[in-house]
């Protein structure tokens, strides 16, 4: 089964930046599709961003579009969720998973990760 390490979470004030990473633990990342996903308290989790396996491919919701962009470095066996200009409502746990693209979406497989969290605040 394929695991997943997420980082780089943190309690940041309005406006600023994040980079979140997830790891591959146990296998090699490049030959699948890669989403990010959130979780706010008392909400469904959420599709962020999803990377194709080559990294040509990307989509966002449209609620951090122009905020957030996804890459992956294949050699390095890790996936990132560059997050600026961060607001309140971008507070969740953020988990990543196997994710293929269909569409305009991905759709998570596997089992969660223990996720990472953001917390937006002033």
């Amino acid at each position: 089964q394929l695991r997943f390490v997420e980082s780089g979470g943190g309690l940041v004030q309005p406006g600023v930046s994040l980079r979140l990473s997830c790891a591959a633990s146990g296998f090699t990342l490049d030959a699948y599709a890669i989403g990010w996903f959130r979780q706010a308290p008392g909400k469904e989790r959420e599709r962020v961003s999803c990377i194709s396996s080559s990294g040509g491919t990307t989509n966002y919701a449209d609620s951090v579009k122009g905020r957030f962009t996804i890459s992956r470095d294949n050699a390095k066996n890790t996936v990132y969720l560059q997050m600026n200009s961060l607001k309140p409502e971008d507070t969740a746990v953020y988990y990543c998973a196997s994710a293929p693209i269909i569409g305009r979406v991905c759709v998570p497989r596997g089992s969660w990760g223990q996720g990472t969290q953001v917390t937006v605040s002033s």
